[in-house]
């Protein structure tokens, strides 16, 4: 049997030295990385669907993206030989005057088991930062995190920014505890999601349709 199914299995139920050993058996076996990243992908679109179904929560949505993490890590270095590389990029942060980021991290994992490229910018991060960030990296999507309601107007004055920058074309989607759809159409965001399985579809629908 391919160990591809079982590795998206061990994925899913985030047991990372079953997922890592099925990695590196696949690599040995001359799996192509491609393959191999398509699996592990796959099976974070599945830790996705069932959290926003609520039929697993954060703790487990964590404990499979950690396994996919260092599935990456391993696989990255044949990506990058073979010249497959994350076709989009996206740039993640917590608003200024905000430092939580429990979140941000969540989401940032999700997006980079989606295959994305994600440069993460921590907390508290100005909006002249978010736009240095993403003209830096030519990145396609800006992710603002915020969890008070007290930051949230730092996320309005930065997707303004954003927006009025030339040399940014990256769509910017918003989310956090306080936001709402409401609140995201208000300050002129691209998109709003309320968890971090619905920050992937979104970007990606909104990736694919620029």
């Amino acid at each position: 049997m391919s160990t591809l199914e079982p590795l998206g299995t061990a994925i899913e139920q985030g047991d990372r030295a079953e997922a890592e050993q099925l990695t590196e058996q696949a690599i040995e076996a001359g799996t192509d990385p491609q393959q191999v990243l398509d699996a592990l992908v796959g099976a974070m679109d599945e830790v996705g669907r069932r959290f926003q179904e609520n039929e697993i929560f954060v703790p487990e949505m964590l404990i499979a993206s950690r396994a996919m993490k260092q599935c990456l890590s391993r696989l990255e270095p044949l990506l990058v030989e073979r010249g497959i590389t994350p076709a989009f990029t996206a740039i993640i942060g917590t608003v200024q005057g905000d430092l939580h980021d429990i979140g941000k991290n969540l989401v940032a994992m999700m997006w980079r088991g989606a295959n994305f490229n994600v440069v993460d910018l921590g907390t508290n991060v100005a909006p002249d930062q978010f736009v240095s960030a993403a003209r830096e990296h030519n990145a396609n999507v800006v992710g603002l995190s915020a969890l008070l309601t007290t930051t949230m107007p730092a996320m309005k004055q930065t997707v303004e920014a954003l927006k009025a920058d030339s040399n940014c074309n990256a769509c910017v989607v918003v989310g956090g505890a306080p936001v709402t759809e409401a609140f995201a159409r208000d300050i002129g965001a691209d998109g709003f999601a309320p968890d971090a399985g619905a920050a992937v579809q979104l970007v990606r629908k909104l990736v694919e349709a620029a």
